[in-house]
């Protein structure tokens, strides 16, 4: 009897599917197979063989071919996929997908993991002679000039060169070359770490060689980035590998530039923006070994690490770990769960911890290291609450905002007013009738883009033209209402006329990039004003930055979603660490009009820690997360009564759970993009009794006839109730 192969497809189903091996080729454990799926083909990973199966055989498809010559995943990760896909009830075949770059899901060979070099052709030293060539092209010779460069370094040193190069190439000026993984000779020296950053050190590097979860709890601003560099470094000298990950793919290029330069090795780099060639060379030379150094953002978590030294979570307490479709797992919680696996210490590193991680550190499961001071810095920012009751207000901003920002400039220093709204005004209004711009398939007012004079919804996209009167009454003006980063922009530009007013944010940053090479003029020693949005609240060092004015407080004071103290105390402890990073002391204004804010006051007055410590004896007193747990049963539908009427089937299906289920009921956004939303919360404050009654209810959904006329998904842990 042949053996059966178990496979895991990138569908969204529950399952796994049962194939005959190959005619040719030997298929096992971790790799990847070509196998006939519906009227087409599909690339899958098989899970285990030789499996019993309740198909005949008869009935049973062979596999076309075995794509790898061994195994593309090793066993600690199989293992831990199979745990992720249980944990968080996600299709099997997503989670085992989601460890695999996009460009190792297809029928294609292995791509070299070689490095990529560039070189002058002897054409090319001529041409440059010449001075024939202009533009990027001229600069892609003159950077090369020197000798061959690498493709990292040739991303920092010229952005956007690619095309330069292809252009070039064609032309016979410059030539590719392949050579193995370089070594750099690092080019800065590590500073003298302080007391506490050494405490830090030697803790942690003792505990090199078994599982120990680390919590560096530390105010911005003071070295968090030493201490992993210094782990990072004994790491290396032992023949290890170190994960690093961030939470956003803008922290990535300071950081490699910053890891290289002071580590001296190749720098491996994995996230959504690079090609996927390159992200799938990446992730093989860390399945070999060869890569000693991954950096990355969430999905980098599911790199291979044959030789894993340590793992580094930077900004742990960051949403962006968690995701948000399909498979919806937490990459710091993987992090964790992979360090166990490997044996080897995870760092979890922020200036403001998650209440999770300090619950984690208050029941012993982790241990905690404080960096309370910041090297080299004066003192802490001054922090100041700007109450803006009874204050005549320009575009939102205060007098005392406004003169502060004056002040800073006027001393060749700069500033940052933050506004996490994008866009000229979240409402466009006639005065006369009370007619609002509103998404027609959202039913939430419409974002007023001022340059590129449009409505955008920002929760599905729908633009249309700003109109020229009031669709309901004619009257010839509407009016904005309210401020987003644009509007601020504008009236910033127009009172200070010679300083630069650069803004930060999604519109500005599209381009590939354009983040990095905004950031890059603020390293000098100029006057600039910034407008931003949280972009600028992670991870960014500029020294001449003395200032930080955040606007817009009060949103984050009135939420019904029981995260959004912490969101905020998180929020305005990052944005504020972003003042007086180097040697000129930093000042922080908070405009509100409820300057007496028990969270506000307390923060102030007894910093982060005190409020985190208050938000958790709330969250355990009414059992909410991390004393609680959650999961969030969404559905929707082009039509309410079929979201209603699945919800109502699978809450009949909760019956006598020992469980506190919240609806059916709508979401708190109930359409979006022209579907009805609704959910289901299912509360517990037993973890194991929750998911005891969660994978059979799984099973039960998908067999709900109801659940085929809706979309529908369960997120374990939910950290967004939207």
């Amino acid at each position: 009897m042949p053996a059966v192969l178990r496979v895991a497809l990138p569908v969204p189903l529950p399952t796994l599917f049962d194939y005959l091996p190959p005619e040719a080729g030997q298929a096992s454990v971790g790799s990847r197979v070509l196998v006939p799926f519906g009227k087409s083909t599909a690339v899958g990973v098989v899970v285990a063989t030789e499996v019993e199966t309740s198909v005949g055989q008869a009935r049973l498809k062979r596999a076309l071919r075995v794509l790898d010559d061994a195994a593309l995943l090793d066993a600690e990760l199989m293992a831990t996929l199979a745990w992720a896909a249980e944990y968080w009830l996600g299709a099997p075949g997503e989670a085992y997908a989601n460890a695999l770059p996009l460009a190792l899901r297809e029928d294609r060979a292995l791509p070299d993991t070689r490095e990529e070099m560039w070189e002058l052709t002897q054409a090319g030293r001529s041409a440059l002679d010449a001075s024939s060539r202009r533009g990027r092209s001229r600069a892609l010779l003159e950077t090369l000039a020197a000798g061959p460069l690498s493709a990292d370094v040739l991303h920092e040193a010229l952005p956007g060169w690619r095309d330069a190069a292809r252009r070039l190439a064609e032309a016979g000026l410059i030539a590719r070359v392949d050579a193995r993984l370089a070594t750099h000779t690092p080019s800065t020296v590590a500073p003298a770490l302080s007391a506490e950053q050494q405490q830090a050190v030697s803790t942690i590097g003792a505990a090199l060689g078994r599982f120990q979860p680390f919590l560096l709890d530390g105010v911005t601003g003071s070295g968090k980035t030493e201490v992993y560099l210094a782990l990072m470094e004994q790491v290396i000298a032992q023949g290890k590998q170190a994960l690093l990950l961030v939470p956003e793919i803008g922290l990535a290029p300071q950081t490699v530039r910053r890891l290289r330069e002071r580590l001296g090795v190749s720098v491996q780099v994995l996230h959504s923006n690079l090609a996927e060639g390159d992200r799938a060379r990446a992730w093989l030379r860390a399945r070999t070994g060869e890569a000693k150094l991954i950096l990355g953002t969430r999905s980098a978590v599911f790199t291979p690490l044959p030789h894993a030294g340590l793992i580094v979570v930077d900004e742990e307490h960051d949403s962006a770990y968690k995701q948000q479709e399909g498979f919806r797992y937490h990459a710091r919680d993987l992090a964790l769960l992979r360090a166990r696996a490997l044996n080897v210490p995870v760092v979890l590193g922020s200036a403001t911890p998650s209440l999770e991680s300090l619950a984690n550190v208050k029941a012993g499961r982790y241990q905690s290291l404080h960096l309370r001071a910041r090297p080299g810095a004066v003192r802490p920012p001054q922090v100041q609450i700007v109450d803006m009751r009874a204050q005549r207000l320009e575009h939102g901003l205060s007098p005392a905002l406004l003169a502060a920002v004056a002040d800073t400039v006027a001393r060749g220093e700069q500033a940052l007013v933050f506004r996490n709204r994008r866009g000229y005004a979240p409402v466009l209004l006639c005065h006369a009738c009370g007619w609002h711009a509103e998404c027609p398939r959202c039913e939430h007012p419409l974002t007023l883009h001022a340059g590129r004079r449009q409505l955008i919804c920002h929760h599905c996209d729908y633009s249309s033209r700003v109109p020229e009167q009031c669709p309901s009454c004619q009257a010839p003006q509407l009016k904005p209402q309210g401020q987003g980063t644009e509007r601020l922009e504008e009236a910033l530009a127009a009172r200070f006329t010679d300083v630069p007013v650069l803004r930060i944010d999604r519109e500005t940053t599209r381009r590939r990039d354009a983040f990095e090479q905004l950031l890059e003029g603020l390293h000098e020693e100029r006057p600039a004003i910034l407008v931003g949005t949280q972009m600028l609240a992670k991870g960014h060092d500029l020294p001449n930055l003395t200032l930080v004015a955040i606007v817009g407080v009060d949103e984050g004071l009135h939420s019904v979603d029981f995260r959004a103290s912490e969101r905020l105390a998180q929020l305005v402890v990052q944005v504020a660490g972003r003042a007086g990073r180097a040697s000129k002391p930093g000042r922080v204004l908070l405009q509100t009009h409820h300057p007496d804010h028990p969270l506000l006051r307390q923060l102030l007055a007894q910093g982060y820690a005190a409020a985190a410590s208050s938000l958790l004896d709330e969250r355990r007193s009414i059992e909410l997360p991390p004393y609680g747990h959650q999961v969030l049963l969404r559905a929707d539908a082009h039509q309410r009564e079929h979201v209603d009427a699945f919800l109502a089937d699978a809450n009949a299906a909760l019956a006598g759970a020992p469980l506190q289920i919240a609806g059916p009921m709508p979401a708190p956004m109930p359409l979006r993009a022209g579907r009805h939303r609704g959910q289901l919360l299912i509360e517990a404050t037993s973890r194991s009794a929750l998911h005891a009654v969660l994978r059979p209810w799984h099973q039960a959904l998908w067999r709900l006839p109801s659940a085929r006329r809706v979309r529908w998904s369960l997120d374990v842990d939910p950290i967004d109730l939207y």
